[in-house]
C-alpha cells in the first residue's frame, strides 16, 4: 500500500492539511500517529483522513530531530562513565573552536550565496555550527553555559535575519542551513530565555518557503537539471521545520518527496539501479566523490529525523537508502562498483536546453572523509541488525568523527553537523516477544532546565528501535522507545554483523598493521549485501 502523494500546483504547499501516513502495512492517522509517540505504528489501527487542522495541533516528540532525549541520556552516562568510543567522540567535540561557551554571533539581516553577490554565508554556518555544538555539549556535560550560549546565538539570528538571497545557491543556503538552524534550536527550544516563536517564524518565512518553492518549480528549470543533492537540501529544511514547527503539512509534503517526489532527490531516482549483489548505484556517483558523500550524509539526515517521529524511511522499498549507502562507502574506500550511463537533460522550461552524461563511477580519494558514517552504520547493523560490512568499516575508519570546522574551512566541512561517534554509537536492539525493544539504560539522565510535557514525557519515544526476531527484517518499522546506552565494548567499529574492529579508550580506532584495519569477516553475508570488501581501508 502507498499513501498517495500530496499534489501541490507552483506556488502552493497545501499548508493546513494533515494527510494519512504508510506505516508497515497499516495506514494511520498522521495526528494519531505522532500523538502516539512510542507506541508500535502497527497497533494504532486503521483511522479516516482528518478534516483541516492548524499546525499547532500535531504533537510531535520534543527533542525529536537528530536527537532524542533518550539518545541524550546516552550520551551524557556513557561519558560520565569513561566508556569508549564516547569519550573520543566528545573529545573531538570539546576540541573543537565553535563548542567553547562565550562564541559571540554576527547575525546579518540578508544572507548572500551564489555568484554575484557579496557573499556571505559563511557567518550563518559558523554561527549555526557553534550553536549545534554548544547545544549538544551542554546536553553531555550539563553545563549551563554551553546552553546559554547556543540560545544566545539563535536569538540574535531571529532577531534580525529577514532573507536569502544570491544565485541559484540560495536555495543550498535554505536547505542546508534551514535543516542546521531547526537541529541546533532543537537542543534549546525548552531553555529559559529563548525565543520560541521567533525561532519559528524565521524557518517559516525565510528558510522553509525557498526550499518548499525549490521541491514544486526547481527554480524554473527542467526537473532532471538539478543533482539529487540539490532536492535532499531541501527536503531536509522542509522535514526539520514541520517536526521543529509541529507542523504536519510540510512533514507530509517532505516524506512523499522522498517516496515519489519529480525530481533526482526522490529515493528511486537518487539511487537508480539495484544489483543482485546488493548494492545499489547512487547518481551522484557519476559526478563525483565528494558530492556522493554530501548525498549519503544528507539522506542519512533526513531518514534519522523521519524515524525519530516514528516514519521508517531506512527501510523504505526494501531498504533502498542501505544499498546505496553501502555502494558509496566501498566505492570510496577504493572497491570498483558497476555504474549505469545516464544523461540528465538540461535547461530551463521553454528556455535553454542542453545535457549531460554521466558514463561511470568518478575517480575516488580513499582518505576523503565526512563525519556521515556512524548514523547510518548503527541505524542498520545496531538497530536492526543487518550485515552491512562497507559501512561499517568505512565507519570505522572514519571515527571518531568531529564536526563542523574538522574538515576544512570551506563549506563542504560545514553540511553535516557531525559527532556521530558520540551521538549515534548504540548497543544492538532486540525485541521481546511482545513487540518491545530491550537492552541497556542510561544511567544518568540528560539535564534540562525547564523542560516541556512533551519533553519529559516524550523524550526519546519516537526513536523507535527496530529489530524484530531472530531474523531481523530491513522493512521493520520503528517501534517503541529506542533501547538505551551503548556499554564499553559496543563501540561504532563493532556495528556490523559480520566485522570485528579494535578499539582503544585513548583514540577511538587501534591502526594495525602499518595503518590498516584489519576487520575479521564471515564469507556471506544477510539480504544480498556482499560479504568480502575489495576495496582497502588505507
Amino acid at each position: 500500500m502507498h499513501l498517495q502523494p500530496h499534489q501541490t500546483r507552483p506556488g502552493q504547499t497545501g499548508r493546513g492539511r494533515i494527510g494519512r501516513h504508510e506505516t508497515g502495512s497499516h495506514q494511520i492517522s498522521r495526528r494519531g500517529l505522532l500523538k502516539a509517540a512510542g507506541t508500535a505504528a502497527g497497533a494504532v489501527g486503521v483511522a479516516a483522513a482528518l478534516p483541516a487542522a492548524p499546525a499547532a495541533a500535531v504533537g510531535y516528540a520534543h527533542p525529536g530531530l537528530l536527537h532524542t532525549g533518550a539518545d541524550l541520556a546516552r550520551m551524557a552516562a556513557e561519558v560520565k562513565a569513561g566508556a569508549a568510543p564516547y569519550t573520543a567522540g566528545y573529545a573531538r567535540l570539546t576540541a573543537n573552536r565553535h563548542a567553547q561557551s562565550g562564541w559571540t554571533a554576527n547575525p546579518q539581516a540578508t544572507v548572500y550565496r551564489g555568484s554575484g553577490s557579496p557573499q556571505n554565508y559563511t557567518i550563518l554556518y559558523n554561527d549555526l555550527h557553534a550553536a549545534y555544538q554548544n547545544g549538544l555539549r551542554f546536553h553531555v556535560s550539563g553545563e549551563r553555559a554551553y546552553a546559554d550560549t547556543a540560545v544566545a546565538i539563535l536569538n540574535a539570528w531571529s532577531a534580525k535575519l529577514t532573507s536569502l538571497a544570491g544565485s541559484a545557491d540560495r536555495f543550498l543556503a535554505a536547505g542546508l542551513y534551514g535543516y542546521q538552524a531547526a537541529n541546533a534550536a532543537e537542543l534549546v527550544r525548552d531553555h529559559a530565555g529563548f525565543e520560541l516563536e521567533r525561532f519559528r517564524k524565521m524557518l517559516t518565512t525565510v528558510f522553509s518557503p525557498l526550499s518548499e518553492s525549490f521541491l514544486v518549480g526547481h527554480n524554473g528549470a527542467v526537473i532532471t537539471n538539478y543533482w539529487p543533492n540539490w532536492d535532499l537540501t531541501a527536503m531536509a529544511c522542509v522535514l526539520a521545520t514541520g517536526i521543529f514547527c509541529d507542523d504536519g503539512a510540510r512533514v507530509e509534503q517532505a516524506v512523499e518527496y522522498f517516496k515519489s517526489g519529480s525530481g533526482l532527490g526522490a529515493v528511486r531516482k537518487a539511487i537508480p539501479v539495484v544489483h543482485d549483489d546488493g548494492l545499489a548505484e547512487w547518481l551522484e556517483a557519476g559526478r563525483d566523490q565528494g558530492h556522493a558523500l554530501l548525498g549519503v550524509g544528507l539522506m542519512g539526515t533526513f531518514c534519522e529525523m523521519a524515524w525519530n517521529q516514528g516514519i521508517d524511511l531506512y527501510g523504505y522499498d526494501d531498504s533502498r537508502f542501505l544499498k546505496g549507502a553501502q555502494y558509496v562507502a566501498k566505492w570510496s574506500l577504493g572497491g570498483d562498483v558497476a555504474y549505469t550511463a545516464n544523461t540528465r537533460a538540461k535547461g530551463a522550461v521553454g528556455g535553454w536546453s542542453g545535457s549531460e552524461t554521466a558514463s561511470g563511477a568518478a575517480g575516488v580519494d580513499p582518505a576523503m572523509t565526512r563525519p556521515i558514517w556512524a548514523m547510518i552504520a548503527n541505524h542498520y547493523t545496531k538497530r536492526r541488525g543487518l550485515s552491512a560490512p562497507y559501512l561499517t568499516r568505512i565507519a570505522a575508519k572514519a571515527g571518531p568523527e568531529g564536526g563542523g570546522g574538522d574538515y576544512g574551512p570551506n563549506s563542504g566541512g560545514y553540511d553535516q553537523l557531525g559527532f556521530g561517534t558520540l551521538a549515534f554509537t548504540r548497543d544492538r536492539s532486540t525485541m521481546s516477544a511482545g513487540g518491545s525493544s530491550t537492552g541497556s539504560s542510561p544511567s544518568v539522565a540528560s539535564p534540562s532546565l525547564s523542560p516541556s510535557p512533551s519533553a519529559s514525557g516524550a523524550a526519546g519515544s519516537g526513536a523507535a528501535a527496530s529489530g524484530g526476531s531472530a531474523a531481523p527484517s530491513a522493512s521493520a518499522a520503528p517501534t517503541g522507545t529506542e533501547a538505551g546506552a551503548a556499554k564499553s565494548g559496543g563501540g561504532l567499529a563493532s556495528t556490523g554483523a559480520t566485522d570485528l574492529v579494535a578499539w582503544t579508550a585513548a583514540t577511538g580506532l587501534t591502526a594495525l598493521a602499518g595503518g590498516l584495519l584489519l576487520l575479521r569477516r564471515r564469507g556471506r553475508t544477510r539480504d544480498g549485501a556482499e560479504g568480502r570488501a575489495t576495496g582497502g581501508a588505507e
